[in-house]
């Protein structure tokens, strides 16, 4: 094919996970790329996570086996390629046979109507069972697999109350959601991929079956156009609405909308595994150990159809997720141990009907020719298959664009995760013994944010001074630098809440934002 330099192959719209990750796959296999995100890379749903790979022990009830498969296949694949931002977590399940519970999954309408007396109830051999098919459907390599725990005898029993003397351990895995968008959209960038923050698509024409897109820089007004062969629309939440409104499409596709909240208290129990609590309404909740200090508690399903209405925690669902957990724990927990909370909407495809809980989390590929050019349109997804979504989705360009190069990305790690799996501690040691003013917590920061690019961000420093502005929390002007010239980060927030969550920390916010946006016109200067 012989290309226009004037035309990009991709204008991928959507500085989330799934735009991230496509526009990765893409440019690795030699189609030029541009992204357009209207605001900071990851700064909705891919923000929002519970930040874990896991394969969707619950969607089992739902009969989901080929999402769950792929995505337990995929946690060792993604475990490989990023140790640096992910890392193996065990999960107790907590069970107790007076327990009863009220789902309106298939698999207990089933048991319902085969075994009356069973009604609400997960019995143990169920959970045995689905705990199996969770252990062999992914053909696990590196994670251990699922063991019974005696409570009344391990640290894993201390902050539950006395009725639950037994639990199933199994395995999943911790992301650190933002960070693993704002490495994709790097690792794009350096395979020739132009990545646009805080660009918004304003109009997009077919013109000869050539895209004609009119950008807005969303701080200064400027616009630009842009000439490409094929959109990708990865609107996340606004899939459809980009899609009526922008392209300009007939389609009558659309997302469901569903809200995710999660509330951050202090720590609540004094070892690194994970809870995986069951709720007497069929719902599940997970307790995790969270940033140190912290334990993570989410999450909740809610419909929310205003786009225009930015979502947060409601005093609704806060009250909600401290009655579940309050249901296990022995000492409860009040709103008044909350730090933060935070919500994010899930981008379902809309296949009609059913509870929010029950939509499904698979995603679907739409091509769509008909406003005159190509377009591709992303419906839902999990964060623990986004790669396999941009391969697919690059099966889908193959139709539309020559793409001569196969899939490339399994096994391909992000920047500074090119060390093994097991190798963190080392790493860690390795920098606080090469750079002595750092304490311990500092150097663990450091290596599981950036992995081996850590030191370049410390460069030739000596000591803390040589580093620049401190502006409390560990956070220095070379790390802000960084996170600027090459994270694409360009005020604070996108530092200490989505580069970081450094902002439940004593960090200088106003401070940052002041240091930034003197030091924004000087950036070829620290590249």
């Amino acid at each position: 094919m012989t290309r226009d330099a004037g035309i990009c192959d991709l204008l991928v719209v959507g500085g989330g996970i799934n735009g991230c990750g496509i526009a990765r796959d893409a440019a690795g296999r030699g189609l030029s790329v541009t992204l357009a995100e209207m605001s900071d890379l990851a700064s909705a749903t891919s923000s929002a996570s519970t930040k874990l790979f896991h394969g969707g022990l619950r969607y089992l009830e739902y009969f989901e086996f080929r999402l769950v498969r792929e995505a337990l296949i995929e946690r060792e694949t993604l475990l490989r390629a990023m140790p640096h931002i992910s890392w193996p977590m065990r999960f107790v399940l907590p069970y107790h046979a007076s327990m009863r519970f009220e789902g309106d999954t298939p698999t207990s309408k089933l048991m319902a109507a085969v075994m009356p007396w069973m009604r609400g109830r997960r019995p143990a051999w169920l959970i045995r069972l689905g705990l199996l098919m969770y252990d062999t459907l992914g053909g696990r390599k590196i994670l251990p697999g699922t063991s019974t725990l005696d409570l009344t005898r391990g640290p894993e029993g201390a902050p539950l109350k006395d009725m639950f003397s037994t639990a199933y351990e199994y395995s999943d895995c911790w992301i650190e959601d933002s960070r693993l968008v704002a490495l994709n959209a790097r690792d794009a960038e350096a395979r020739g991929a132009t990545i646009l923050t805080r660009m918004r698509v304003v109009s997009a024409k077919a013109e000869s079956g050539i895209w004609i897109v009119t950008l807005q820089d969303v701080d200064s007004g400027a616009q630009r156009s842009l000439r490409a062969r094929m959109v990708v629309n990865a609107g996340g939440p606004w899939v459809g609405q980009i899609l009526r409104q922008q392209i300009g499409s007939n389609s009558h596709d659309d997302v469901r909308l569903v809200r995710g909240s999660h509330i951050v208290t202090r720590r609540l129990f004094d070892h690194d595994k994970c809870y995986f609590f069951q709720g007497t309404d069929g719902r599940i909740m997970f307790a995790i150990p969270y940033e140190t200090d912290y334990t993570l508690i989410g999450t909740t399903d809610q419909e929310h159809a205003d786009l225009s209405q930015k979502p947060v925690c409601t005093p609704q669902e806060r009250d909600y997720m401290i009655d579940f957990v309050n249901g296990y724990l022995k000492t409860p927990i009040t709103a008044d141990d909350i730090v933060w909370t935070y919500a994010g909407v899930r981008p379902l495809f809309d296949e009609g009907g059913g509870s929010a809980t029950a939509a499904t989390r698979d995603y679907t590929l739409k091509l769509d020719d008909s406003a005159g050019a190509p377009a591709l349109n992303i419906f839902g997804g999990k964060i623990t298959t986004y790669r396999r979504l941009a391969e697919a989705a690059l099966d889908k360009i193959g139709q539309r664009l020559d793409v001569a190069q196969g899939p490339w990305t399994a096994g391909v790690p992000l920047p500074g995760g090119d060390f093994p799996v097991d190798g963190v501690e080392r790493l860690i040691a390795e920098l606080a013994s090469g750079y002595p003013f750092l304490t311990q917590a500092w150097a663990r920061r450091l290596i599981r944010a950036y992995g081996t690019d850590a030191r370049l961000i410390l460069g030739q420093a000596r000591g803390a001074a040589d580093l620049g502005q401190d502006f409390g929390a560990t956070l220095t002007a070379a790390e802000v630098d960084w996170l600027m010239t090459h994270e694409f980060a360009r005020t604070a927030e996108d530092i200490l809440w989505r580069r970081s969550k450094l902002g439940l920390r004593q960090a200088d916010a106003a401070a940052i934002d002041a240091y930034m946006a003197a030091r924004c016109p000087h950036l070829k200067d620290i590249a």
